[in-house]
């Protein structure tokens, strides 16, 4: 075995393994269940813009739409030091890593779409904004995008995910 095979193995286990207890346990990492928070919060404010855009109790779901961007800001912030924790353990100069720089642009191109949308909407809270619900559109397709590398690197790599060994053990009867 070369020293480069050494090294990707070497790689490819830390990065199965949490940094710190903070990240989440091994197998079960914190970042991916934290993502739910922006991920539901920012889908909801586009259903209410839709309906509020529509003229469904128009002031009600635009406060609406600006809470709950809000409340995706502040979940994209804590999932992102999650995901920070996780990237950390990701080898230099890899497809993994590489994979891992393009989600952290995606989510952080996200982030700055529903700050501006957030203060875009805080003009005029109760009424429905049009180019604030465009910058949440614009944000949620950035985010499928980034949602989809989070998948490559979960699923097809393997980011924190157990060991083959310790998954293999659940199919034995």
């Amino acid at each position: 075995m070369s020293t480069h095979d050494t090294d990707t193995g070497t790689g490819f286990r830390r990065a199965k393994r949490p940094r710190s207890v903070i990240a989440g346990p091994y197998g079960h990492p914190f970042h991916a269940t934290v993502v739910t928070i922006p991920i539901g919060a920012w889908t909801a404010a586009v259903v209410f813009d839709i309906a509020a855009l529509l003229g469904a109790a128009p002031e009600a779901l635009a406060t609406g739409a600006l809470w709950l961007v809000v409340i995706g800001i502040i979940g994209a912030v804590v999932a992102a030091v999650f995901g920070l924790l996780d990237f950390s353990q990701l080898p230099a100069g890899t497809r993994v890593r590489r994979t891992a720089l393009w989600h952290l642009a995606f989510n952080s191109t996200a982030v700055v779409l529903f700050v501006i949308s957030a203060i875009v909407r805080a003009g005029d809270p109760s009424s429905p904004s049009v180019a604030g619900f465009v910058l949440a559109l614009i944000g949620i397709l950035v985010v499928g995008v980034s949602g989809f590398l989070g998948g490559e690197l979960a699923y097809r790599h393997g980011v924190r995910v157990a060991d083959e060994q310790d998954q293999e053990r659940a199919y034995t009867r």
